[in-house]
């Protein structure tokens, strides 16, 4: 079938050494059996190494080092097993990161996680969100319930040039019977308060949630990408029409959360927005539980 992607997509490159937040530190990194049958079946001079770092009780992965590195992370940051092996030698999860795949009608749609560095900044720079392109082709099967349309909509509203965004996102909020999901701001902060967090400082940035945050002029464009990217992301996950007013309503949660910390952080510089959009997903789409809570709170 058909892979289509954001036009920004083809810009993307991991960027390595140069990350400030390696993909290869702090998580645990599982090795799928296609590749475990790979590794057993080395011989090399990196053989040994490579298979003495899996732990293979439960799910396969990589015994981490200290401060949770991958084992197979250099000192400058660099992977051994691509310097020693080739690209063709990674796992899946360590080759796709930070790609992720949806299913639509009309074939797959790939697209870039927030959580990296480059791929948010690539995100949040690019005002060709809605320019969606094929790429190629994808093993895969077609998704039944069809919310392209869905997409096309919000993302026309968004691209109109003669209304702020507040206003945008205010319309898309009521049009999903979403304007008054975020008044009662009490019941924000207590499902912030129970979210899993990777690093406990993210708790206090979030409680800064306010339903009266208002979007900061030099970050509206920021904001309308970071929205499009969510909308890109998750809309597309939706099986009825309730799946597409709690994506449409998770989008707009996370969108009022990164509007609060720009507001109470007085934030100005662009790559300080970025690193704030990278953390929220992080710790909110990188947690399906995390996810699934603020998802099941929309009503």
């Amino acid at each position: 079938m058909k892979l289509y992607a954001p036009k920004y997509y083809k810009d993307f490159e991991c960027i390595a050494s140069r990350c400030k937040h390696s993909c290869c530190v702090g998580w645990e990194i599982d090795v799928d059996e296609k590749t475990l049958e790979k590794y057993s079946g080395l011989e090399c001079a990196y053989a040994r190494e490579i298979k003495e770092s899996i732990a293979k009780r439960g799910t396969p992965h990589f015994k981490l080092k200290k401060g949770d590195r991958c084992p197979h992370l250099d000192k400058d940051g660099l992977c051994k097993i691509i310097i020693n092996l080739g690209e063709e030698y990674l796992c899946e999860i360590c080759k796709e990161h930070p790609r992720f795949y949806n299913q639509t009608p009309k074939g797959t749609e790939v697209g870039l996680g927030l959580s990296c560095e480059e791929a948010c900044r690539i995100i949040l720079s690019a005002d060709c969100y809605d320019e969606i392109v094929e790429i190629g082709e994808e093993e895969g099967c077609f998704a039944d319930f069809d919310t392209g349309f869905q997409r096309e909509k919000i993302f026309r509203k968004l691209k109109d040039g003669n209304r702020n965004l507040s206003d945008k996102l205010f319309e898309i909020s009521r049009e999903y019977g979403l304007d008054n999901a975020f008044e009662n701001g009490q019941k924000q902060l207590r499902i912030i308060s129970s979210l899993e967090y990777l690093d406990i400082a993210d708790k206090s940035r979030f409680l800064a949630f306010s339903s009266d945050a208002q979007i900061p002029l030099e970050f509206e464009k920021q904001t309308e990408r970071f929205f499009a990217y969510l909308i890109y992301r998750h809309l597309p996950q939706a099986l009825d029409e309730r799946g597409v007013k709690e994506a449409v309503g998770f989008s707009l949660f996370l969108v009022k959360l990164f509007v609060s910390i720009l507001q109470n952080e007085q934030v100005k510089k662009t790559e300080e927005a970025f690193e704030i959009a990278r953390i929220i997903s992080e710790e909110i789409e990188y947690s399906q539980d995390n996810t699934d809570l603020i998802k099941a709170s929309i009503k």
